[in-house]
């Protein structure tokens, strides 16, 4: 009999879901590639902020966006996200989405063009969940 458990192989566990959800989802819409892009800053060769977004069908997802302290206010986040638009238009992307804090940088993305799609408040103690979208 079908028993609901708590894995304790989180990786084993992953496989198996995203194995079947992604065949649930051709079953549905086709074939489609899940592409990953990172682009990022370099400081005499180290890594000191970068984007990483996610494409699926006709959308980016904007998975993660930092930048080292030092490296903020110089325009590289702007820099940043143009790349990542660019390189996810260039591969079909004709949407791109985020989600961020209101302690992080909703007035960011929306200085790029976002407009604020939902919002969870609060999500955590004095702080919202804002999630954002725009045409590419």
């Amino acid at each position: 009999m079908p028993q609901v458990v708590v894995e304790q192989n989180y990786g084993e566990a992953k496989r198996a879901i995203v194995k079947g959800l992604v065949a649930f989802n051709r079953a549905a819409v086709g074939k489609h590639a899940w592409k990953q892009i990172a682009v990022t800053v370099r400081d005499e060769g180290r890594i000191v902020g970068g984007a990483l977004g996610a494409l699926w069908i006709e959308w980016l997802f904007i998975e993660l966006l930092w930048l080292g302290e030092a490296f903020r206010g110089r325009d590289f986040g702007t820099e940043l996200m143009g790349k990542l638009e660019e390189e996810a238009r260039r591969r079909g992307a004709k949407h791109a989405y985020v989600d961020t804090f209101s302690f992080q940088a909703p007035g960011f993305y929306e200085k790029l063009g976002f407009r604020e799609f939902g919002r969870l408040d609060p999500y955590f103690e004095t702080h919202a969940r804002i999630w954002l979208t725009k045409p590419l």
